[in-house]
């Protein structure tokens, strides 16, 4: 069975190898190994064209009056409190030459505060909060800005390899003017010492790429006696972009 030391020792030497190319390489790696589950789901094929027209009539339609400003509280989807610590996430949504990117649907799920996804094929023994569904949404104001209240995820076990934990996260989409234009990424916490385990944060080999996936503690949105607040802006394109995940 294959352990996390076998893990580590794999990305560390990946890590050497790119330090040494003396090349920039800011993007995912779809064939990571030590993401043992990426040689079955990335891209083995050029992409396919196809007519935007035609894609578009099976495409999601939203405006404003589609999107309610309380699908962005993620505390109050049901009949009372979740458990864990309550935060704010808030950002801008921007390109690549700074300005920002007005009414784009960013969508969130999450695992809770104990680390459980409300998902059939999540079964590990975490309980389930009944109070938390871990899912919202909301659209960009005009400065880019978007903001959510949740609670802070947990950590979770999953079977790459044995004793594998993925670091606390919180899963982003984004929707440009349609449905083709989705782009996926990941939003990590400052300071977890699961960073340097984890393949799937690892992919990423760039040091300096894999830091713009980590939001930043802002006292400045934490509210007293209430919330912390973690700020996170999205980059769509440029030197300074987003690392995004890939289509499967």
């Amino acid at each position: 069975m294959t352990t996390q030391a076998d893990i580590s020792a794999e990305i560390a030497l990946l890590s050497q190898e790119y330090a040494s190319a003396g090349v920039d390489e800011t993007d995912v790696r779809l064939d990571y190994p030590p993401y043992r589950s990426s040689l079955l789901r990335h891209p083995t094929k050029s992409p396919v064209q196809v007519d935007p027209e035609g894609v578009e009539p099976w495409s999601p339609v939203f405006g404003e009056r589609d999107v309610g400003p309380l699908e962005a509280d993620l505390t109050i989807q049901r009949g009372g409190e979740p458990v864990g610590e309550r935060m704010k996430v808030a950002g801008r949504v921007l390109d690549g030459d700074g300005r920002p990117v007005r009414r784009q649907l960013v969508e969130v799920w999450q695992a809770n505060a104990a680390g459980r996804y409300i998902h059939q094929r999540d079964q590990h023994p975490a309980p389930l909060d009944p109070n938390f569904i871990g899912m919202g949404r909301c659209l960009t104001d005009d400065d880019g800005g978007y903001e959510f209240t949740t609670v802070k995820p947990g950590p979770y076990p999953w079977r790459n390899h044995h004793n594998a934990w993925r670091p606390a996260h919180i899963h982003f989409s984004l929707f440009g003017t349609d449905f083709t234009q989705r782009l996926v990424t990941q939003m990590y916490f400052p300071g977890d010492p699961l960073f340097a385990l984890d393949p799937i944060y690892q992919a990423i080999v760039d040091p300096q790429a894999r830091a713009r996936l980590v939001a930043t503690y802002d006292h400045d949105l934490t509210e007293a006696e209430w919330c912390t607040g973690y700020r996170w802006d999205i980059v769509l394109t440029g030197s300074a972009a987003t690392p995004l995940e890939e289509e499967e």
